[in-house]
């Protein structure tokens, strides 16, 4: 049985992590798979957006895999483990087309971390988010104390990591963690309708506006102004630029090409 189920909904790439007995806890093997589906689905012109979520009702990923993480193989082992989780979280934070999260349980450790990834994320009412690494003598190593850092408040996120305390999906979204929460029922649909909604965009102005968000983010503002100026005369110059301006004034849906 695979550990990653990867499907086509249109122009959707819906990936799952499918390791329900284990709360779809992940190992080197999962990371590899994952790793995988993803540059699949990012090279993979017919897809403009890519969702993923867990297997099962319990858990979107409950953390690394603790068994495969104590079983004392030697340093390289463990070098190995962080390397490819950190390569990992790493290609979706810097995947040219928006990820969606439908955060469907317990995301700990690796799953919160994952999620700090992720463009858009909803998260299931009864979901439970958190940092527990200190509790078992470590911290976040996949990229957890940076991003967790960018994305709330300082003095919460020193509190979540030095804790290890879970927190609730309302929580989450009050801090800024997450989007929405949504009743778990309804919430795989809710998102690959978001999603499929921005598929409707041109997939070369997502790329365009993801590149000068995420570089944006890391510079002074001039610089990161100057950026902006650069990236929206690239898009200017774009026939999708010209198709959504005709569109408008014809009064009619575009049809983006991507080019």
């Amino acid at each position: 049985m695979s550990n990653i189920l990867s499907e086509k909904r249109g122009p959707v790439g819906l990936l799952t992590i499918n390791r329900p007995k284990t709360l779809n806890a992940i190992d080197v093997a999962t990371m590899h798979e994952l790793d995988a589906a993803l540059a699949a689905f990012e090279a993979d012109d017919g897809v403009h957006v890519i969702v993923i979520t867990g297997a099962g009702e319990r858990a979107f990923v409950a953390g690394g895999d603790i068994a495969d993480l104590d079983s004392r193989k030697g340093l390289a082992h463990y070098q190995e483990f962080a390397e490819v989780i950190h390569h990992l979280v790493n290609r979706f934070d810097n995947c040219d087309k928006p990820t969606l999260g439908a955060i469907n349980g317990w995301a700990l450790g690796g799953g919160t971390e994952l999620l700090l990834a992720l463009d858009i994320r909803l998260v299931a009412e009864e979901a439970k988010l958190g940092l527990p690494e200190i509790t078992l003598g470590l911290f976040p190593g996949a990229g957890g104390t940076q991003r967790l850092i960018r994305q709330i408040p300082l003095c919460r996120a020193k509190e979540l990591m030095f804790t290890g305390d879970q927190i609730s999906a309302a929580e989450a979204v009050a801090l800024g963690m997450c989007n929405r929460a949504v009743p778990r029922e309804r919430l795989l649909d809710e998102t690959l309708a978001l999603a499929a909604r921005i598929a409707e965009k041109s997939p070369l102005v997502l790329k365009l506006l993801k590149r000068t968000l995420r570089h944006g983010l890391e510079m002074p503002l001039p610089a990161a102004l100057a950026h902006e100026q650069a990236m929206i005369g690239l898009v200017l110059d774009s026939r999708d630029a010209h198709e959504g301006c005709r569109a408008f004034l014809d009064k009619r849906k575009a049809d983006f090409s991507g080019t």
